[in-house]
């Protein structure tokens, strides 16, 4: 390898619940680079799981880390070329991956909700993934069943 693997840059924490994941989550939201905007939306959309959730032991933040574990994908499929066939290979995903991906998914289902403003939309769909249902909870099972259907190419490993 010629050049290094870049380094992980360390995160600040956000200022509400004093937690990095949060802080990745929003940066992942924002646009434009307006990070304020951003982390606005997602609040708002906490305190909106906070008035909608039933059950009152878990907190908002606890609903929405509930929501982010049940849309994490465990295994994936990567393509790849065996004498002249491209095969879905099942592979495990590495940990940082499974996070963003899930964040990723969660996000950008939110952003296809047909709610009014955004931080409703991101709202309905933590509520609705807390709830193992909703869109982006569909994707990982579908991703799922996808690894499950290759499962016979899995010994062409990289």
């Amino acid at each position: 390898m010629r050049k290094r693997q870049a380094k992980k840059r360390p995160l600040l924490p956000d200022p509400r619940f004093n937690d990095q994941l949060v802080t990745r989550f929003v940066n992942m939201m924002m646009w434009d680079g307006k990070k304020s905007v951003a982390f606005k939306v997602f609040y708002d959309a906490i305190d909106i799981v906070e008035e909608k959730k039933n059950n009152d032991e878990k907190t908002a933040l606890e609903v929405w880390k509930d929501a982010l574990s049940n849309v994490m994908p465990h295994v994936e499929v990567r393509s790849r070329r065996v004498g002249g066939a491209t095969f879905q290979i099942p592979m495990q995903i590495r940990p940082d991956r499974k996070v963003s991906t899930a964040m990723k998914w969660l996000i950008s289902y939110a952003r296809k909700r047909n709610e009014k403003s955004m931080s409703q939309k991101l709202a309905a769909e933590v509520l609705a993934a807390a709830k193992e249902e909703g869109a982006a909870v569909k994707k990982r099972v579908d991703t799922h069943k996808m690894a499950e259907a290759n499962k016979a190419f899995s010994h062409f490993r990289f």
